[in-house]
């Protein structure tokens, strides 16, 4: 196996099935059904005008892991804006491709490929969710990635990338558009929450190492435990009314927080991303 270095970025050529060359690694490949339904739903509200508005509302979920379940569920969720999009499962290793296609159907498709993103007549894709596939690679690798995935884009389109637990109790994810990142969000199911700062252990890649002082994610949790603290006498309201308190606040001290109380209400929190870039 070659394992020639392109600037930043490490590219792994196993010997593909098509004939042509891999970009990256292979993952552990571990995967749960509903684990990335915190994700699914946030992207689906996200990129609605743009689904509904697509000449070619084509989504494609990279790395989806040993089972299907995930570019099962995207499909299902995207759907219910358009109900003609397609979703196409790119998986770096043939045995999973293999596995996944008796769930081909109207609409899913599974290719064998990497980041090169082996589309048939080089569609280009209006969202690439990559969950939990750059965990394994080094911090330096990432904006080499995301370069390669963002030249994929469909004008409009969205690259959405992150790290969840093994259920989806807890997410963080980048939302990275064709000029590059805009976003991040904090997503957790609020009854498993006991501080904001718990959601550290599922910062992506391009963050889980600068959660040190002086850094400006760490200084973004220890602003969200502080007003999570503060908010501590609604917690007779509900977990739910304590996070929407706690999140006005973090507003009202300045964090730039892109969404509103509907997402709020969902356990979520998403911030400009230039509030915390390393």
């Amino acid at each position: 196996m070659r394992m020639p270095r392109v600037g930043p970025l490490t590219l792994v050529y196993p010997r593909p099935m098509n004939g042509g060359r891999t970009v990256g690694t292979v993952t552990r490949g571990t995967t749960n059904p509903n684990r990335l339904r915190r994700m699914d739903r946030w992207t689906a509200a996200t990129l609605a005008g743009e689904l509904r508005g697509a000449a070619d509302p084509l989504a494609v979920d990279l790395g989806y892991g040993a089972a299907p379940w995930t570019a099962v569920e995207l499909l299902a969720r995207l759907r219910r804006v358009r109900p003609d999009v397609e979703v196409v499962g790119v998986e770096i290793d043939p045995a999973r491709v293999a596995a996944a296609l008796p769930c081909t159907r109207d609409g899913l498709t599974f290719v064998h490929g990497g980041f090169e993103l082996p589309l048939p007549g080089g569609r280009r894709p209006l969202l690439i969710r990559a969950a939990n596939v750059l965990r394994q690679y080094d911090e330096a690798e990432v904006a080499g990635v995301w370069a390669a995935l963002r030249a994929r884009l469909a004008p409009g389109g969205l690259l959405v990338e992150g790290t969840c637990d093994e259920i989806g109790r807890r997410h963080v994810w980048i939302a990275v558009g064709p000029e590059g990142p805009r976003s991040v969000t904090f997503a957790t199911r609020l009854g498993s929450l006991h501080r904001p700062s718990d959601l550290a252990e599922r910062l992506p890649k391009a963050l889980i190492h600068r959660n040190v002082p002086g850094e400006p994610v760490h200084a973004f949790l220890t602003a969200f435990d502080r007003a999570w603290a503060s908010a501590a006498p609604l917690s007779s309201l509900g977990a739910r009314q304590r996070w929407i308190a706690a999140v006005r606040d973090l507003r009202a001290q300045g964090w730039p927080v892109l969404d509103g109380p509907t997402r709020w209400r969902q356990g979520e929190i998403t911030l400009a991303w230039s509030s915390v870039a390393p």
